[in-house]
This record gives C-alpha cells, structure tokens and sequence, in this order.
C-alpha cells in the first residue's frame, strides 16, 4: 500500500459531530484526516437504499490534510445513514470505513468493501421516567409464589402434573418423539405476587414484568389460548386488577408480556382440540378466525413458531387479527391497560412487522399517555435485520425499550476472561453510539431471563469463586445507564442452566442471605442516587482486567472500578480524574465524588 495515513473515529467529536443517534433538521460534521491524499469523497447510503457520493472540502492543518462535510439531516432521512470514505491517491483507490467488528470508533483503510459507519436518525420520543429510572423484577408466576393460604393450587389442568414439593427440580414430561406429553406445575399464582409485594418493595423494584398470564395450556403461556382471560390457574380479572391497585399503593407500575406472532394450537382461536365451543380455525375455513393462520394444507399442515406446531403462527397485518389485539375499543392491549396494567413486552418483536408495532404503540399511548412499549430484540436494535428487513424499532416511532442481551453478553464475557476491559467498553459504546439517547437510557439491561442460564450458573466454573463473580456482574448492572431487570431468584442464589432449569421456584425462606444483601445495597444506592439514572457514561482503559467507567450528572459524578481477576491485586491509575488506588482481586468501588459508597 502507498504511503498514506488516514483516520475517522466516530465517537471521537472532532472527527464527528455531534456525537451518536442524531434528530431531522441536526447537522453532522463528518472529518477524515490524512497525509498523502489526493482527494476523499463521501459516500453515504440511504436507509431506502439511495446512494450519493460527495466530495469532500479539503483545508491544511500543518502537514496534516483534514476533509470535511456538513450533512443536513432531513425529515426523509429517518432510519439509518450509513458511510465510508473513497480516498484516491496515488492514481489508485482506496477506502476508509468501520473498524473489522463493525463497532464503531476508529476505522482503518480497505482494498475493497469497507465496513460502513451508521449514524441513526430519529424521530424524538420520551420515555416515562418511572420507567426509565426505576427498576424491573421479571416474574415467571408459576414458579414465584403460592399466595393461597391453604397452599392449594388453584384450578389444576387436565392431564397436568402437579409437583409434590416446591422445591422439586423442574423437568419436562415428553413422549418418545419429544414433544411435552404433560404439562407441569407448582402452583405460582398472582395472589402469591400480591403477598410478595412488599417484599418487592424492600428490593427498590419499581416495575413488575409478568411473563404471559393469560389462559394457556402450558406452564410458561406463550402457547396462549385466550387473550382476553386470565389463566384459572393464576386467578382472574379481579385478582389482576387488585395485583395493579397494591403494586401502585407501593410505587411499583405492572408490565405484561404479549406473545402476539402466534398462538396456541389449544386456543379458543384455532381449536386443534375442539376444547372450546368457539368455531375455530382448524375446524372450519368458515371460522371468523380462519384469515389469522396461514394453512398450507388445510388443515394439518401451517406455520407455526420455529415448527412447534402446537404456536402456529398468526397473519398479524391482517385487518381482524389487528382490530382484536390493537383497535377494537375492547382489544386485548387496551382491555388489559385499562384494568391496570402500564405496559407491554412484546415476544420476538423480529417476527412483528414494524407496522404492527406502530399501530400497537399509537393505540396503546392513547389508553394510556405514559404506558410503555418494550421488545424483545437479541441485537443491537437499531440496525436489526430479519426476515431480510432493516427493522425500524428505535426510530421513534415503534419500541420505547428493548431487551440488552448485548450488555448481558459482555459483563458475562469480560468476567469469564473471554474479552478485555477493552473490548466490552467497545461493545457498549457501540450501542451507545447507535440508539437514541431515550432508547439509550430505557435499555433494560438484564443478566439472565426465563430465556438463558442463570447469572449464578454462568460463573459455575469458578467454583467456591461463582458469588464473588456474580457480585461484580450485578454491580456492573446497577451502575450502568439503562433499567436494570434482577429475574425472579437471582437476589436470593437461584441457580439453573437451560429451559428448564432456568425456570426453578423461589426458595422462600432458603435465600442466599449474601447474595440478598448485596442486591439490597446496590438498588439502593442506584435507587438514592440520580446519577446511575441519568448520568453519561466514559470509559477509561488502564488495565485489561480493570473496568472502570465515570457516570456523570447535574455536578455529580461517580466512578465504577471493577478488577475481574482472581487473585491479582492491581493498581489503578488515571492521573486526568485524579484516581490512584489498588483493587483486591474480584472486587468492585464505587466512588461518589471522590468518596466511597
């Protein structure tokens, strides 16, 4: 390659401005420096597709050439822009654009197809700050609490097995093909998240997430067979309002989860079974529910979820499916709104058409102005791909919040030693740089779901050492810009590997009393203080196994120091923020304007 240098670093201001997510009617200041060029233009992709090369103004900064352009950013530009530099030198041609890991910051220079940048362009939204200043408890009821004071179990399912022992392990019942023969339960009902509420309360939770609640063959529900009824097992209507009154006596608002791109094939809807009178789908193509499913071979062959066939998949642009679950002045996310509930988790918002989720919002903002709209995302959702479809979730117009599996994976993989101090400040400034601030600071930030091992679980490996692993994972958490979500039992040293073992009951009365306390301690300061709230984040890179980041907020600031490594006691050292100390090994500090809290 010639001698040429050429740098663009997009979180750097001088190279781009301003920095991140960016609103119509914004300029972007786009600079490339370089020595040895002849000319740089700017090549910038639309989100629909549209392509436009642009020279860039060239001026001298000593012997260091600069390029420069201004971007005005137009109301048609909403959705992603992304670029990269064509640099022409030495009669060849060359490129600059994102870095290998497509992360953002510094680039390099490429032969051919460069990586591009992304800057996101978005409509403003707010987000209620209940919601993103609080906290979430995510509550599989079946498995949380029995709130009958006989501890019966409230209507039991046909062919259903019922476990003899709380604290029996969890396992599925399946026939020699695989498939669940018998469902399982252990009694969690709302009464019992009634009766833990309190207990909630103690912890600094704020919001509630419920995994599915509504009628259902299954244990988990996400095979749902009546939107607009409570599963018997559970309760009813009154229990669900009397749960949303207590929960707002205590400050704490209730989120539910809506599994809407499928239901269950045991459903009043599609009635494989004939177990309800309801005319449905699979028996008759005069079913008013018929136009929802999508039959290959009527009537045993259809979509369904991933090929589980008792969740076929629903048509959810269909106008009947959409007046159901979204327009109807009795529809299923309005109904449940208005008997209390601030909110909506949507499950596998990739298989939602982004119009779907629009409308979903609209509706559900005029019900209630300061409701919630969160989806389940696995990415980063601001430039998510499925089904060959750039998404448009956090353009301001879709998601209020999304589920950061992203923060999980890096908080777990720097303390498992597989990436560097580093390499996880590089990950989230990256998701920093991509969301809107509001989407930013509404991230619910989680280290383990109904959907993955438990955080204690994942340190296994680290033997009698898996708490004190855990403690810096839960630090981190709480510290960190975002809505922290603590899955039902990871504060009192739940463990579980995959489904099912992920989904144990609470051991009420065999807590981890360390692990409690330190839960306790870090929702409170995160509770008391605005700056984990609120605050920017910065990172300083000093040492690989040292994470250390700066919340700073109103004057405030707070510095997070965590050391991963086991048996090493290392020295800290940034001279610009006058912070010299040595960490112990696996151990974390926080310090509030220079002192320790």
């Amino acid at each position: 390659m010639p001698d040429i240098y050429a740098k663009h670093d997009s979180q750097e201001l001088y190279f781009r401005t301003p920095f991140g997510a960016v609103k119509p009617k914004d300029n972007v200041i786009l600079r490339l420096e370089g020595k040895n060029i002849g000319k740089v233009e700017l090549e910038i992709i639309l989100f629909d597709g549209h392509r436009m090369s642009v020279p860039m103004e060239q001026r001298w900064a000593g012997d260091m050439q600069i390029f420069e352009k201004n971007i005005h950013i137009k109301e048609e530009h909403i959705g992603i822009i992304n670029y990269y530099f064509t640099i022409y030198a030495y009669n060849q041609v060359f490129y600059y654009g994102n870095n290998h890991d497509g992360l953002g910051g510094e680039g390099r220079i490429y032969n051919k197809n460069p990586p591009y940048y992304q800057i996101t362009v978005y409509r403003e939204f707010k987000v209620p700050a209940w919601y993103k200043e609080g906290i979430v408890y995510q509550i599989f009821v079946d498995r949380f609490c029995n709130g009958n004071e006989d501890g019966k179990v409230l209507n039991p399912k046909k062919n259903s097995f019922i476990y003899a022992n709380w604290d029996d392990e969890p396992m599925y019942i399946k026939d020699d093909k695989g498939d669940i023969k018998r469902w399982e339960f252990y009694g969690g009902n709302l009464k019992g998240v009634i009766k833990k509420l309190d207990y909630l309360k103690s912890l600094y939770v704020t919001v509630i997430y419920l995994n599915p609640i509504f009628e259902s063959s299954s244990n988990h529900k996400y095979d749902t067979a009546d939107y607009k009824k409570i599963d018997p097992m559970f309760g009813n209507e009154e229990i669900f309002k009397e749960l949303c009154l207590e929960a707002e006596k205590r400050g704490i608002r209730i989120i539910l989860d809506g599994v809407f791109s499928h239901t269950g094939a045991d459903s009043v809807y599609f009635n494989k079974f004939g177990r309800y009178k309801a005319l449905g789908a699979y028996q008759s193509k005069d079913s008013p529910y018929y136009n929802w499913y999508r039959f290959i071979q009527y009537p045993d062959i259809y979509e369904c979820w991933w090929g589980i066939d008792n969740q076929p998949n629903v048509d959810e642009l269909n106008r009947s499916y959409m007046d159901f679950i979204i327009n109807d002045e009795d529809s299923v996310i309005k109904k449940w709104i208005k008997l209390g509930a601030s909110g909506w988790r949507l499950d596998v918002a990739d298989e939602l058409p982004d119009p779907f989720i629009e409308q979903l919002k609209k509706e559900m903002k005029k019900t209630r102005e300061d409701s919630v709209l969160i989806g389940e995302v696995w990415e980063d959702a601001s430039n998510k791909i499925s089904y060959s479809k750039s998404r448009e979730y956090l353009f301001g117009h879709e998601l209020d919040s999304v589920t950061n599996y992203p923060f999980r994976g890096a908080v777990i993989s720097f303390l498992n030693g597989h990436i560097t101090s580093h390499e996880f400040s590089r990950r989230m400034m990256s998701i920093y740089e991509n969301y809107p601030p509001e989407a930013f600071y509404s991230n619910l930030n989680i280290l383990g779901t109904h959907d993955t091992e438990r955080i204690l679980t994942m340190f296994h490996a680290k033997g009698d050492k898996a708490v004190l692993y855990m403690e810096l994972a839960v630090a981190i958490q709480m510290t960190f810009p975002g809505v922290p979500l603590i899955y039902y039992g990871d504060e009192a040293g739940v463990k579980g590997g995959t489904d099912p073992d992920n989904r144990r009951t609470y051991p009420w009365g065999k807590e981890n009393k360390y692990i409690m306390n330190l839960y306790r301690r870090l929702t409170s300061i995160r509770n008391k203080h605005d700056v984990f709230k609120k605050g920017n984040i910065r990172f300083y890179n000093s040492h690989q196994d040292i994470l250390c980041f700066e919340r700073f907020y109103g004057g405030n600031r707070a510095f997070v120091i965590v050391n991963r490594h086991p048996s090493n006691r290392i020295c800290l050292d940034i001279p610009e923020q006058r912070l010299h100390m040595d960490m112990n090994p696996l151990s974390f500090k926080i310090i509030m304007d220079l002192w320790e809290i």
